[in-house]
């Protein structure tokens, strides 16, 4: 009688390696095709296993925070972002990221500017975020419309993530063009991006308590998150 294949079980989190951070850094000095592919087994030991078990773990808790957004653990098309750079427009040639970011996306808006959550690991800084990195012109306008019709529920959204994440990411010199140059919320009005973020310590990153810290910075996001899905439209 034929034995069936054992189906390997998926690992759970239990935090990435102090080697994570040392292969990272190696890569950073050696971005190049050869050394990669020589060190393949250390990438998906080191990086992309644990990002997908984080990932696995991580999705119940993106399903408490909003059904709309996913955890996919996936290695490729889910929510581990690529190992490859797109070097078509930039100077910069070297083939490869030398950060590891997760992006837990919404369902409806599947592209890197629309509102997610996300985790970064880098040897120069780790953090996380939540909001819209450089949203599209379209939805740009839509963001900027909300906030000037409804200043209180944006002041209270950015208010309910205090002590965990904080307003981040680039604005323009001036006031957009439709907005009066006195405007009591000018500076928000500006953004560029809208992001609330936070700087975390690394080590947080080294074992399974990293759950329990984004679950709770993602969490006192929610109030954010939600203004920015109805200014786009989308639901929360």
């Amino acid at each position: 009688m034929s034995k069936t294949a054992a189906v390997p079980v998926p690992l759970s989190f239990r935090g990435f390696s102090p080697e994570t951070f040392a292969y990272l850094e190696a890569l950073a000095f050696n971005n190049d095709r050869a050394w990669f592919e020589a060190h393949r087994g250390d990438y998906e030991r080191l990086v992309r296993e644990p990002a997908l078990a984080l990932i696995r773990d991580m999705e119940p808790v993106i399903s408490r925070i909003s059904p709309h957004y996913t955890a996919v653990a996936k290695k490729v098309g889910g929510s581990l972002m690529r190992v490859y750079r797109d070097t078509r427009f930039g100077a910069d040639k070297t083939p490869y990221k030398t950060n590891v970011g997760i992006q837990f996306r919404h369902e409806a808006h599947r592209n890197v500017h629309a509102p997610g959550f996300y985790v970064h690991l880098a040897t120069d800084g780790c953090f996380v975020g939540a909001g819209c990195w450089r949203p599209e012109r379209e939805d740009l306008a839509l963001i900027r419309a909300r906030i000037d019709g409804k200043p209180k529920a944006y002041k209270a959204a950015v208010a309910r993530g205090e002590g965990e994440m904080v307003p981040a990411g680039d604005s323009l010199v001036r006031v957009p063009r439709g907005f009066p140059s006195d405007h009591p919320l000018a500076a928000e009005l500006k953004r560029i991006d809208f992001l609330l973020s936070s700087d975390m310590d690394p080590d947080l990153y080294l074992d399974r308590s990293l759950l329990d810290v984004l679950a709770r910075k993602f969490g006192a996001a929610v109030p954010y998150m939600g203004f920015l899905c109805e200014a786009l439209g989308v639901p929360f």
